[in-house]
């Protein structure tokens, strides 16, 4: 077995998150910014040459066979008929179960690296593909920029986004996105809330998360968190959450706003980045 390489796999945040509708077969149609930011996991691949995809250190509760970066190797595998195998070894940064895509992002390293390390050739457009299968959020990792995300996620449009620093908290619980989207269609069902169908302009309109709403309603403590982060400007929650943030135009605004609210919750200050590390390597 050869040496292992290290990957960086980033942090996404939703900048804006509209819920527009829902597909027949239950997905729903979102409108979302992403930007990506300097959190991150590693992602360490050891090429083999039996054709065997092993994860070394699998998540507690997670089976492998489930891992989304198992999965993504075996995808890659069937796709492009390699014959080569890898050891991948996961250093989680990235906190689960907040809405920051790190099984996402994972996965999207994943495909991104090990398309290079089997010499598949497959190119972006291809990746982004398989990556859809494994996830909605998959592919913007792959799409390498920050962007602006239509349909179940894969419609992808690059965006501008200005440099920014952010204050993310974690409150103390972990959010299962799909509880979040079946409250949200039982609220539009009785008419408690809406689909977005218009996004107003930026600049006259407040961003958004049309699930955040949900999500306090459920777990009182991101609420809280938000509640927190009000005092300094106006926060969002990212994803479906639980993670909350707040934008900075400074490195030392974050870090001291951070020092204020970390006393309550865990958290971090990160960048904002316009492209993924590995945007180049595809």
């Amino acid at each position: 077995m050869s040496n292992y390489l290290a990957f960086p796999a980033p942090a996404k945040l939703n900048l804006e998150l509209r819920v527009v509708g829902r597909r027949e077969d239950g997905y729903h149609l979102l409108d979302t910014d992403f930007v990506f930011i300097d959190r991150a996991d590693t992602v360490e691949l050891a090429l083999r040459d039996d054709g065997a995809v092993v994860l070394d250190n699998p998540i507690a509760g997670v089976p492998a066979e489930a891992d989304l970066t198992v999965r993504a190797a075996r995808l890659l595998k069937e796709a492009s008929g390699s014959a080569l195998g890898v050891n991948i070894r996961l250093t989680k940064r990235i906190p689960m179960g907040g809405g920051l895509g790190g099984g996402s992002s994972d996965a999207a390293t994943v495909l991104v690296a090990l398309n290079r390390l089997w010499g598949c050739g497959l190119d972006r457009e291809a990746l982004m593909q398989l990556g859809v299968q494994l996830g909605a959020d998959v592919p913007v990792f792959i799409f390498g920029r920050a962007a602006r995300a239509q349909g179940i996620g894969e419609r992808l449009n690059e965006i501008k986004v200005p440099e920014a620093w952010y204050v993310v908290l974690k409150p103390p619980v972990n959010v299962p996105t799909a509880d979040i989207f079946k409250n949200f269609a039982q609220r539009v069902l009785t008419g408690k809330t809406g689909f977005s169908i218009i996004r107003v302009l930026q600049t006259t309109q407040q961003k958004q998360n049309d699930l955040q709403s949900v999500v306090c309603e459920m777990y009182p403590v991101v609420n809280e968190a938000l509640n927190d982060l009000a005092q300094y400007g106006s926060p969002l929650m990212t994803g479906s959450g639980s993670c909350v943030f707040l934008e900075c135009r400074s490195q030392s605004q974050a870090n001291k706003i951070f020092e204020a609210v970390s006393r309550k919750f865990d958290g971090f200050v990160a960048k904002g980045l316009q492209a993924h590390p590995l945007f180049d390597k595809v």
